[in-house]
């Protein structure tokens, strides 16, 4: 009865030293599994220290772990898997991301970034829209050129207004206080509707898929009127508006200058020369009835 007593005691003594802790919540990896086949968590074996005759434990973190798996309550980024980049465990990956940036791939028809090239002086950029109007437009298609665009512009009123029978002859029979402030006026007219009819090119470019710049479309607009008409002007001075050479000549500049506004919103706007002629076909048609048929 004694040794009985003695037994059962001490094995109560065991059972009270020892307190209750709960079961460890199951290991879950990657996938959301439990590990183990009963959902319970599997201690890593305890393999002795060399020159030591017990066996050494590894610290427990909170949930019974060894403390290598990192402490699960450490600060993690929003939104991040607490368990990612840490030994046993693989960090999931989307598809769609990208860390080398936003994404963005080429698009075709997208103007250039950077200046195709240098910017040409205004020589240069008068005489390659008449001898090589393609590589000039690509290369100033970055660049506004105001400066010979209102320039060549306003000398180009100053004498259109003589190449209409009926404005030069009152024009030259008026007195020069009368006459003067008359072709001032048509010069600042002539620009004001070289930058109108300019800028509904553009316009019409962008709504048709283009993505250029609008200074240099309009300021390049301006100067095919100007240059184009040049050769009809110059005889329109001597022999007037209504000589039959003069108005072939208006016919052919005119289907020059249409080449060259298909050929300048296509590269500015890096549309197909269908959607670039398009775009062009409003300022055509009032150069068409305003300055080549003589009409006002």
């Amino acid at each position: 009865m004694a040794g009985f007593r003695i037994g059962r005691g001490r094995d109560n003594r065991t059972q009270q030293q020892q307190p209750q802790q709960a079961p460890p919540p199951p290991y879950r990896g990657g996938g959301g599994r439990a590990a183990g086949p009963y959902g319970q968590q599997q201690q890593p074996p305890q393999w002795p220290q060399a020159g030591s005759g017990h066996q050494q434990q590894h610290p427990q973190g909170p949930y019974g772990e060894p403390e290598y798996f990192g402490d699960p309550y450490q600060q993690q980024p929003p939104h991040a898997d607490p368990y990612a980049n840490n030994p046993g465990h693989t960090q999931a990956f989307g598809i769609n991301e990208d860390p080398y940036g936003d994404g963005a791939t080429y698009r075709a028809g997208a103007a250039p970034t950077a200046p195709t090239g240098p910017r040409l002086h205004w020589k240069q950029l008068l005489s390659g829209i008449v001898l090589r109007p393609g590589p000039t437009f690509w290369q100033m298609r970055d660049y506004p050129v105001w400066g010979p665009a209102l320039i060549v512009t306003f000398l180009y009123g100053l004498l259109a207004l003589f190449g209409f029978d009926k404005a030069r002859e009152e024009t030259i029979n008026a007195t020069i206080s009368t006459a003067i402030p008359y072709v001032l006026t048509t010069a600042v007219a002539f620009v004001i509707g070289g930058l109108i009819l300019g800028a509904v090119t553009h316009t019409l470019a962008r709504q048709l898929g283009g993505d250029g710049a609008w200074q240099p479309t309009v300021a390049l607009s301006m100067l095919i009127v100007s240059i184009t008409d040049a050769p009809r002007l110059v005889f329109a001075l001597f022999l007037g508006g209504e000589n039959s050479l003069v108005q072939l000549l208006g016919w052919a500049t005119w289907l020059a200058a249409g080449a060259l506004f298909t050929s300048m919103v296509s590269k500015s706007h890096d549309l197909p020369w269908p959607k670039a002629l398009g775009a062009s076909a409003i300022q055509l048609i009032a150069l068409l009835s305003i300055i080549k048929l003589g009409t006002i």
